[in-house]
């Protein structure tokens, strides 16, 4: 589970890279350019969304299954 949490940080934060390299240079080109790479960028968020989500997914599923368990501070307390 601890490789899976790491590897889903990295896929985060490589898409977050991305996105800010398109975004970084797109406006430096002509327009035509431009456009496509604010769909790069956008695509790249979009799939920090989905890898963000599907960790958080993950990290249900392993609490529901029993793999981790919950520490901290007891509810209702």
């Amino acid at each position: 589970m601890t490789y899976l949490v790491a590897l889903a940080f990295i896929a985060i934060l490589a898409s977050l890279a991305s996105a800010l390299f398109f975004m970084l240079k797109g406006g430096k080109e002509n327009e035509g350019s431009s456009k496509r790479k604010t769909s790069n960028m956008a695509r790249a968020l979009a799939f920090r969304v989905g890898f963000s989500v599907l960790l958080f997914i993950c990290i249900l599923i392993a609490w529901k299954l029993g793999y981790i368990q919950p520490t901290g501070i007891p509810a209702g307390k």
